[in-house]
């Protein structure tokens, strides 16, 4: 009789490793009276434009909204886990919502217990809504468990395309932003992402929440402005290519 190895006693091993289907950047700006978080529809398997018609931002309850971007598989999961929170808080009949600080906290704490196992969610999520004194609040949390909290956030390429108009647009104003100019912003935002980044896409969904409630609006779509993409600069333009 052959011994036995020691792969015969242990089970499937199990690994971190790069996602294969991801969602790239996450945007997210406050307004006076609650917030915006806009993501495109794009699921890119590699670097191929495979699922066109995703959407990665979530209606959470009347307060509080969500998006992600990174893998979807793990979104989908943790989604699970956010859906089944909401449901147990229902049965308390208490009244009480997940608000949207808790639920940023709650992901924070997430994301660094899978990180700190070697084994992480390889995801961003942005989180906004009205707190328990109807302030808009605006969080991020990444994979590796770092968060923040900030009036307009972007996650992924978005950190260095969209944060600058962001920022700008929003100082501008004195962070005094009506819904109708912080969905315009984003809107642009977007734009410029279709356009420099190659994991992005055209069409889109808003999730927004105010006085009223939170609601998804979506799926939009612009239309590429061809003069512009004409006017930015290729590889080949830069002398350091050039003979």
């Amino acid at each position: 009789m052959a011994l036995k190895t020691k792969f015969q006693y242990q089970e499937d091993f199990q690994h971190s490793s790069q996602p294969i289907t991801t969602g790239t950047s996450i945007l997210g700006l406050q307004f006076d009276q609650g917030v915006v978080i806009a993501a495109d529809q794009l699921v890119s398997y590699g670097s191929m434009a495979r699922f066109r018609d995703i959407q990665r931002v979530h209606r959470v309850n009347n307060r509080t909204i969500l998006g992600c971007g990174g893998d979807y598989a793990d979104y989908q999961y943790v989604l699970r886990m956010i859906e089944q929170k909401s449901i147990d808080e229902s049965a308390y009949e208490d009244q009480y919502e997940i608000s949207p600080s808790s639920l940023h906290c709650w992901l924070t704490r997430v994301q660094y217990n899978r990180r700190s196992k070697f084994d992480p969610l390889w995801c961003s999520w942005v989180v906004g809504g009205l707190d328990d004194n109807n302030k808009p609040f605006l969080g991020l949390a990444d994979r590796l468990g770092t968060a923040y909290v900030s009036p307009h956030i972007s996650s992924g390429f978005g950190n260095y395309l969209a944060i600058p108009l962001l920022r700008e647009e929003y100082e501008k104003r004195d962070g005094k932003l009506t819904e109708t100019e912080a969905i315009d912003i984003l809107k642009n935002c977007l734009e410029v992402l279709y356009y420099r980044d190659a994991r992005s896409w055209n069409k889109y969904n808003l999730a927004i929440v105010n006085q009223q409630g939170s609601k998804i609006e979506g799926p939009s779509s612009f239309v590429a402005n061809g003069i512009l993409l004409m006017k930015f600069p290729v590889m080949s333009d830069y002398n350091i290519f050039k003979q």
